[in-house]
């Protein structure tokens, strides 16, 4: 009988979620990841996801699907007065919560890691993996794009992709930080308020820019 090869798939997936958080996506070597995955055959990796892209995109589906459920449950929240708005501190808000939320445990602070290395793909959020469902962080955006301050649509969207960017930068800082024998300069109650101030802020300033 064919051993299952599910135990396999799942070690790689934690050594490649591992090693890509603390030496980098893109330095990782993936024999590395195969070796300390237990495994001898070097194509092991391969033959699971086909490449180091497969592996990254299904450690973004594994976090992130349930990342965005918990987004889509803090929006839907938004909606309960039809008349009122979400403004975009709501918004902001449920963006930064089941971010936060996960930094409590090892996984989620080396998921964080990994999105932030992503930095360069954030001005095209739009075309996500077909297998990371980010339905709802497209309604957030778009609607806080809408609300962002300036002239034109370019200023608005580049500072969407500016808020993206410290946001994911920040949340990967402090998953650095609670994984050392550092104390946060900030409890968590506070560093979430204070992270969707500073947030919403980037996005409503003033602009002195004409369109």
């Amino acid at each position: 009988m064919a051993r299952d090869g599910t135990e396999t798939r799942a070690a790689l997936l934690a050594e490649a979620e591992s090693q890509f958080a603390e030496i980098g996506i893109w330095q990782a070597p993936i024999g590395g990841i195969v070796r300390a995955a237990g495994q001898r055959n070097a194509s092991a990796l391969t033959y699971h996801f086909g490449s180091r892209d497969g592996v990254l995109d299904a450690i973004l589906a594994e976090h992130g699907n349930p990342i965005d459920a918990h987004r889509g449950r803090l929006i839907s929240a938004t909606h309960d007065d039809p008349d009122t708005p979400a403004d975009a501190r709501s918004l902001v808000s449920a963006l930064v919560r089941p971010m936060t939320a996960i930094l409590d445990n090892p996984r989620g602070r080396r998921y964080v890691r990994i999105v932030a290395q992503l930095s360069d793909r954030f001005p095209a959020w739009q075309d996500a993996p077909s297998s990371v469902d980010q339905a709802h962080l497209a309604e957030a955006l778009i609607r806080l794009e809408v609300l962002a301050n300036g002239a034109s649509a370019t200023i608005r969207n580049a500072r969407l992709v500016a808020m993206i960017r410290l946001m994911t930068s920040s949340l990967a800082a402090r998953a650095v930080v609670l994984d050392s024998p550092t104390t946060p300069a900030l409890d968590d109650p506070t560093y979430e308020a204070d992270l969707v101030d500073v947030l919403v802020g980037v996005l409503t300033a003033p602009s002195s820019l004409a369109a």
